[in-house]
């Protein structure tokens, strides 16, 4: 396989980053409100991008064009923020990763119904069984538990996967540093709402926490964003790069032992062995036909 030209490995780089962002966020809430640590984390990102804008002489999009960023803005960072970070609040990150989890069966359905894309029928069943371990990693006391922190997640997934069929549309048009930043910049304008909050929390913040803030803004938003955007400029379909999310929460619970001691239980375990085996299939013939060629 030629990893230069495949979406592969950018698609691996943003769901590591993005299993940060559940871990680092859940951290940050300590001291941090929900919404505020929205707004700081993507003004974080936002400085981090327009450096990269100038340095890059990166043209902004055209007049009639900045809708869809600004439908990408409101979508994927307003409204993802919102309700990742209510949500993330109320359950723990390995959770909350596995309920996200569900932004590629919703994106691999709407880009069916907008786009026409289509999908093998192994790969329907791929993303069964994926969905069959989230159900694994959310059932609890004999029945799945839709409480408040899963119904806000429910509705981040949403948001993203709005935003993944947005995105998709603008990349036949524009590279991924012009498709993120100008994308984060109207999100992040659209946050400012609650930049009294932010300005006086940041105000009291212990020294450790400007760390989850640079963590969250530059690695969880602004390189993710970034990497994300380019897996999509080179995949040919939308389903095939969202249907990597499945695998966040695997690096999640990983990195929630490693810097929130959060213990993975049986059913995270055994849902995440799930989930990969679904990632396994959908991808098996791909990479089958990628080594024949080779």
């Amino acid at each position: 396989m030629n990893w230069k030209q495949s979406y592969h490995p950018y698609a691996l780089i943003t769901v590591i980053f993005w299993a940060l962002a559940y871990v680092f966020s859940r951290l940050a809430m300590v001291h941090f409100s929900p919404y505020p640590l929205g707004l700081l984390r993507y003004v974080v990102a936002t400085i981090f991008l327009a450096f990269v804008v100038v340095i890059g002489k990166i043209r902004p999009p055209k007049a009639q064009d900045f809708p869809w960023f600004i439908a990408c803005g409101a979508a994927g960072f307003f409204l993802y923020m919102l309700t990742f970070n209510r949500g993330t609040q109320l359950v723990p990150a390995a959770t909350s990763s596995v309920v996200i989890a569900t932004a590629p069966v919703m994106t691999a359905f709407l880009a069916r119904i907008f786009f026409g894309e289509k999908l093998a029928p192994y790969q329907w069943g791929a993303i069964g069984i994926e969905f069959c371990g989230i159900i694994v990693l959310t059932w609890e006391d004999g029945g799945f538990q839709l409480n408040e922190g899963i119904l806000w997640l429910l509705g981040a997934a949403l948001a993203l996967s709005t935003y993944n069929l947005l995105q998709r549309k603008v990349t036949k048009q524009y590279d991924a540093v012009t498709i993120s930043s100008y994308s984060i910049f109207c999100g992040t304008a659209m946050l400012l709402i609650f930049a009294p909050q932010a300005v006086e929390e940041l105000q009291s913040a212990p020294r450790g926490q400007y760390i989850n803030l640079l963590v969250l803004g530059i690695f969880a938003s602004a390189l993710a964003y970034l990497s994300w955007a380019k897996a999509f400029a080179k995949a040919k379909n939308t389903a095939s790069v969202s249907n990597y999310m499945f695998v966040t929460p695997f690096f999640t619970a990983v990195f929630g032992f490693v810097f929130a001691q959060e213990v993975p239980d049986g059913k995270t375990l055994l849902g995440g062995l799930i989930i990969l085996c679904g990632v396994v299939l959908f991808f098996h013939k791909n990479f089958v036909a990628h080594q024949q060629k080779g």
